[in-house]
């Protein structure tokens, strides 16, 4: 039988455990590079780190128990820096987007649930637990119908004997409905091609087909790529 403590203990690192997974189900469900094993790992890791406070005069056995003097916010804040550089570690940037800013929120919110586990908090641990996959999840739905710009990195590629005005490449991005915020253009392939860059954007998420169709099609064009913004 296990004692008391004993039993406390592994229900909170239980706990941890399953909120932890929960949440990182939800990142590895959308492919992101921080998800299930990664959030159990650090929930399970901030009870640990926070029980070392809660259950401090069980292993502080050559101290008095009166002369002990310490402060568990201490440990929430050294545990919550450690997570800040895991964070960082999960946000890249692609092109000229950045990505996995969501994930290091995620890992950063699984933490100090991690930490409200491991001092018996359950209240508030199962409500952000809630409010956490709701966020990542439910969120994401309602977002996607929210009215709001869409905007894009359009990068077109041409022989540099037959490159495209900037006009008539104003005109075809505009046909479909995108604005473009700036441009910019250079030499590539050791001078043989030339590139357009540019930030479009447009009311309509479904305009990009539209004009990947276009450039497709187009003879001219000889490559192009259309990174959507965002994580």
């Amino acid at each position: 039988m296990l004692a008391p403590e004993e039993l406390t203990i592994l229900v909170r690192i239980t706990a941890a455990l399953a909120i932890g997974a929960m949440i990182g189900f939800e990142r590895t469900f959308h492919g992101r590079p921080a998800g299930f094993r990664t959030h159990a790992l650090v929930c399970v890791a901030s009870a640990l780190l926070m029980l070392v406070t809660v259950y401090q005069d069980v292993w502080m056995t050559h101290v008095p128990t009166e002369a002990i003097r310490t402060d568990p916010t201490r440990m929430a804040q050294g545990i919550m820096t450690g997570i800040g550089f895991l964070g960082a570690g999960v946000i890249f940037k692609e092109g000229l987007t950045v990505r996995g800013l969501t994930t290091a929120a995620s890992i950063w919110i699984t933490s100090a649930i991690g930490i409200l586990v491991g001092i018996g908090f359950y209240f508030a641990a199962g409500f952000g637990a809630v409010a956490a996959i709701a966020i990542l999840s439910l969120f994401r739905w309602i977002e996607n119908r929210l009215p709001s710009e869409y905007y894009a990195h359009l990068i077109v590629a041409f022989p540099r004997r037959k490159v495209m005005t900037e006009d008539r490449l104003r005109q075809m991005v505009g046909n479909h409905g995108f604005t473009i915020a700036n441009l910019s253009s250079r030499l590539t392939n050791a001078g043989k091609e030339f590139e357009y860059r540019m930030m479009i954007r447009a009311r309509a998420r479904d305009a990009t087909e539209a004009l990947s169709r276009q450039l497709r099609q187009s003879s001219e064009i000889i490559g192009f790529r259309i990174s959507p913004t965002g994580d």
